[in-house]
C-alpha cells in the first residue's frame, strides 16, 4: 500500500541557464538580505553600515562552508596532494586526462558555513563599530530563511539523502538508487521555515511598546542563541533519519554531523542563559 504513496524524485539539476542548487542558494541570501535590511531601517541603523553586510555574510558562509565539508568530510583527498587542495579553492575538478571542468563547489557543510559566517560578522563589526550581539541578533532571526532554501536546494541536487524506509512519505531518489528513502533534505527546509516563522513572531511581539521581556531584544544575544540551540539540536536527531556522507562516519559512534552539532548547541544554550542573566 505504502508503494502508491513514495514519490519518485528525479528533476532536472537545472531551470535554463541555472543551476536549481545555485538558483535556491541566491534566493535564499536574497530573502535573508531583504529581511536584515528592514530589521536594520527598523532599528534607525544607518544604510551605510548595512551596504557591506551582505558581502561578508556572503563569502564567509561560502568559503567557511567549502573549507568546512573539505576539512571534516574529505581531507584525505583535499589535504593530500595538490591538485585537491586546487579544488578546494577553485571550484573546478581536475580530469584524468590532465584536463579540468568548471563543476561549482560540489560539497558545502552547514557547520562550516556558520562558523564562516561568525567570523565575517566578527570582522563586520570591527569595521562598523556596530553591536556585536545586536548583528548576530538581526542575522540570526533572518537565518531560518535561507537555510531553509539551502536545503531545497539539496533536494533537487538529490543530495544529503536519508535512509531507507517504509514511510509512506518516503522519496525514490532516482539518480541515486531505486528504494524509498527518508526525504531527510526536505525534514529540514521544513524546521527551518518554522524557525524563521517563530524568530520573526518573537521579533514583532517584542517590538510592541507594550513588550517588557529585555532578554528578547535585539542585541541581548537571544536570538542568535535560540537560533543555534535549535538548528543545530535538530540537525543531531535529524542525523538518524540520513545516510552518512563518508565511509569513515561508519565506525564512529556518532556521525560527523551530530560531533560537529554539539559544540553550537552549547554555545547557542550559554548565550540565552547569559541573555535571561543580562
Amino acid at each position: 500500500m505504502n508503494e502508491l504513496l513514495y514519490i519518485v524524485w528525479n528533476p532536472s539539476l537545472s531551470i535554463g541557464p541555472f543551476r536549481w542548487y545555485s538558483l535556491c542558494w541566491l534566493i535564499g541570501l536574497a530573502l535573508a538580505y531583504l529581511v536584515v535590511k528592514r530589521l536594520y531601517q527598523e532599528q534607525n541603523i544607518k544604510d551605510e553600515l548595512f551596504d557591506p553586510l551582505f558581502i561578508y555574510c556572503f563569502l564567509g558562509i561560502l568559503i567557511g562552508a567549502r573549507l568546512g565539508h573539505c576539512i571534516f568530510y574529505q581531507p584525505d583527498y583535499f589535504l593530500t596532494s595538490g591538485k585537491g587542495f586546487v579544488e578546494m579553492l577553485l571550484p573546478i575538478h581536475f580530469l584524468a586526462d590532465g584536463g579540468w571542468k568548471f563543476t561549482g563547489y560540489e560539497g558545502l557543510a552547514s557547520h562550516g558555513g556558520t562558523l564562516g559566517l561568525m567570523i565575517a560578522l566578527w570582522l563586520y563589526v570591527r569595521k562598523t563599530k556596530l553591536s556585536i550581539w545586536m548583528v548576530l541578533d538581526n542575522i540570526a532571526i533572518a537565518t531560518g530563511i535561507t537555510a531553509c532554501f539551502i536545503r531545497l536546494g539539496n533536494l533537487m541536487n538529490s543530495e544529503i539523502i536519508g535512509k531507507v524506509t517504509d514511510v509512506p512519505w518516503a522519496f525514490i531518489f532516482e539518480r541515486v538508487d531505486a528504494v524509498p528513502r527518508h526525504p531527510g533534505q526536505l525534514y529540514e527546509a521544513i524546521a527551518y521555515a518554522i524557525l524563521f516563522i517563530i524568530m520573526w513572531t518573537i521579533y514583532k511581539n517584542n517590538q510592541k511598546p507594550t513588550a517588557k521581556s529585555q532578554q528578547l531584544k535585539v542585541g541581548s544575544g537571544w536570538y542568535f542563541g535560540f537560533c543555534l540551540t535549535y538548528i543545530f539540536t535538530f540537525r543531531f536527531f535529524i542525523e538518524y533519519t540520513k545516510e552518512i556522507q563518508e565511509a569513515f562516519e561508519a565506525s564512529l559512534p556518532l556521525d560527523m554531523g551530530q560531533i560537529l552539532s554539539i559544540p553550537f548547541v552549547v554555545l547557542g544554550i550559554i548565550c540565552m542563559i547569559r541573555a535571561k542573566a543580562k
